[in-house]
């Protein structure tokens, strides 16, 4: 009976084939069809290829292509410096871009020389202007960290272990104070970063001294601020794209107009300004409790050379220095406080005046409105590349760009001393 049993299995394994022979029998039969249909097609192909694929670069078409084509140029990264790592340097900017701008040369430059890993800065975001951009969103943070690559160690973040103690407080938060010498870091801070291991610096404008500091430092700045902050792909281009729009119509003169609201209110420059608008200005200044000054003399300060010129003093010494009543006038500049009304005589001597808002669509603008850093990103590019560049005010663009082109460029700069104009106005 078992034998008779073994038989029977034996005969319906073989009238029935297994599953694994199914699929091996499908997959040869779709192979078989695979193989019929590039047959024909590469016969079709012989055909009817001049006529239908003409377009199609054959292979050796496609390489003699790419011999024609230059290849580009593999990026040479400067070697790394190789240094023994004292801790990490946190820092937090504050103010707008180009007093941001300074203050990252110079925590670049403390950082190497204290021998610590610097952890990319935060830009501000609590300031008047409240510009939600981070580092990324205007700087190209890539080319920043391996540019300085041979001078200081630059981390997006913190390590994930350190990352916990600072989220968890544990760390050494602190200003350090304003106009150090650089041994000052050294005696100061550097200590603090040993013991702590991450030291956290909170408030970073001017607080390393311009002068008298080591030439390899102030070269340092210098090779920051000129190569290092070079800004995103997407405001460059657009950068260039107004200089092409003013270039065709000729030279053009950058005014950067500094008459906007927060600039009256923090200097206390009241000139021109109705009593609704001093009160106004005033109000403004007591807000802000980091503004150190409140009670303020504007005609006393004025008479110090310590405010802005006014749009129509800037009317008169354009006029007085001769410049061309049809030279394009680019504002590099946010709202002129007091809008058309304050803007009136300059327009009447220069009927050529132009913004970034004048020359590019709305939607070219679209990403950069509500982010102010960026729209100062703008005029910046715009005031490296002018025929001539006039500040009104002795202010951090104005020192900032004039660095840059008596580097880079013998582009003319007209720097007006607002305390002789003041005596002859």
């Amino acid at each position: 009976m078992g034998v008779v049993k073994g038989v029977e299995k034996i005969r319906i394994s073989i009238s029935r084939p297994s599953s694994k022979m199914k699929v091996w029998m499908i997959r040869a039969t779709t192979s078989v069809l695979l193989w019929t249909c590039v047959v024909q097609l590469t016969t079709i192909g012989e055909m009817w290829g001049p006529r239908v694929l003409k377009g199609w670069p054959s292979q050796s078409a496609s390489a003699a292509l790419q011999e024609n084509v230059p290849s580009l140029p593999a990026r040479v990264l400067p070697p790394k410096r190789v240094y023994k790592n004292n801790g990490y340097l946190m820092v937090s900017c504050n103010g707008g871009l180009n007093q941001m701008r300074a203050a990252i040369c110079d925590m670049v430059a403390i950082a190497r020389y204290l021998n610590v890993t610097l952890i990319v800065p935060e830009l501000d975001k609590t300031s008047f202007w409240a510009d939600p951009s981070e580092f990324q969103d205007i700087f190209d943070v890539e080319h920043f960290i391996t540019s300085l690559r041979d001078e200081v160690r630059v981390l997006k973040e913190l390590p994930s272990r350190l990352k916990q103690r600072v989220e968890l407080g544990m760390t050494y938060t602190m200003p350090p104070v304003s106009w150090s010498d650089i041994s000052y870091y050294y005696n100061q801070i550097l200590p603090l970063i040993q013991k702590y291991k991450v030291v956290h610096l909170n408030k970073t404008d001017a607080r390393l001294a311009n002068n008298h500091q080591p030439l390899e430092l102030q070269k340092l700045r210098c090779r920051v601020n000129f190569f290092a902050l070079r800004f995103t792909t997407q405001i460059e281009e657009l950068g260039k794209r107004v200089i092409r729009l003013l270039r065709q119509n000729g030279p053009f003169l950058v005014l950067h107009l500094r008459y906007e609201m927060d600039m009256l209110a923090f200097s206390g420059c009241t000139q021109g300004c109705n009593d609704e608008e001093v009160e106004e200005l005033t109000r403004m200044r007591y807000a802000y409790p980091w503004w150190k000054e409140k009670i303020i003399n504007s005609d006393l300060k004025r008479k110090d050379g310590l405010c802005p010129l006014t749009p129509e003093e800037t009317a008169l010494t354009l006029r007085a220095l001769d410049i061309d009543p049809n030279m394009q006038i680019y504002v590099a500049a946010g709202e002129i406080y007091g809008g058309d009304r304050r803007m009136a005589s300059l327009a009447a001597s220069y009927p050529k005046l132009v913004r970034k808002e004048t020359l590019l669509e709305p939607s070219d603008l679209r990403f950069f409105q509500n982010h102010s850093s960026q729209m100062a990103a703008l005029d910046y590019l715009v005031a490296l590349e002018s025929d001539i560049f006039v500040p009104t005010y002795d202010g951090n663009m104005a020192k900032v760009v004039e660095g840059h082109r008596r580097y880079f460029s013998s582009k003319q700069l007209l720097l007006f001393d607002s305390y002789i104009i003041s005596k002859v106005l």
